[in-house]
């Protein structure tokens, strides 16, 4: 099974690394989106700081959701997504395994960029670890929640649309903890609460949503 999962994820991860053009547009989308807000909204230091943590989750959150259709679009074009559904393996294990190689090439990256792009907004500093960590955990939540929705919509025409209709609501939570957390951490209170309550919901999201979306993928291929 561990051989498995390793095939899985170094395929992916050589394919995203052969069509990499698609992993920057993501990140130049996020760091776009983020520079966009102080023309915005102004230059104001105070204004751009208050704003700093909504800003960069809700662009994290974008870059997520641009680049999910893009998860079993090729494999089901191809066939592979249906030798892989036929194979003796647990479905859900190359699910998983696909979903972290689709997080180690978008969700990584973004969470790599995110600490200068909140010095950008005038974050304060002692903010900066909060974020990456709440970005650490809040990040693979949108992938395995994106992926349930990717495979939903796996082949439909308007998918992108439709895709982005069943997943921004379950994204809500995840903007609202992980952003809540940065701010909680500025203002004083600590961010224990927040970023305990992403940790649990990454747990929970880890030990559903490779099954939901291993039955989805089942539905939209037959």
């Amino acid at each position: 099974m561990l051989s498995t999962f390793l095939a899985v994820l170094r395929r992916d991860l050589l394919l995203a690394w052969r069509g990499r053009a698609d992993v920057l547009v993501t990140l130049a989308f996020f760091i776009i989106v983020v520079c966009l807000f102080p023309f915005g909204v102004g230059a104001e230091p105070n204004q751009l700081r208050a704003i700093a943590p909504g800003v960069l989750w809700v662009a994290a959150l974008l870059a997520c959701l641009l680049s999910l259709h893009r998860l079993f679009a090729q494999d089901y074009s191809d066939g592979t997504l249906e030798q892989l559904l036929l194979s003796s393996e647990p479905a859900a294990l190359w699910v998983m395994a696909k979903v972290l190689a689709f997080w180690l090439s978008t969700g990584l990256p973004v969470v790599a960029v995110a600490p200068a792009m909140g010095l950008l907004l005038d974050l304060e500093q002692g903010g900066l670890p909060v974020l990456i960590l709440s970005l650490l955990l809040g990040t693979p939540i949108l992938a395995l929640l994106g992926a349930v929705g990717a495979a939903l919509t796996l082949g439909l025409r308007g998918g992108g649309m439709l895709l982005a209709l069943l997943v921004l609501p379950l994204f809500v939570p995840v903007l609202i903890f992980g952003a809540g957390a940065v701010e909680a951490e500025l203002s004083g209170s600590g961010a224990a609460a927040h970023l305990l309550l992403l940790g649990g919901g990454l747990a929970g999201a880890l030990a559903l949503a490779p099954v939901a979306c291993a039955a989805a993928l089942r539905i939209s291929t037959d």
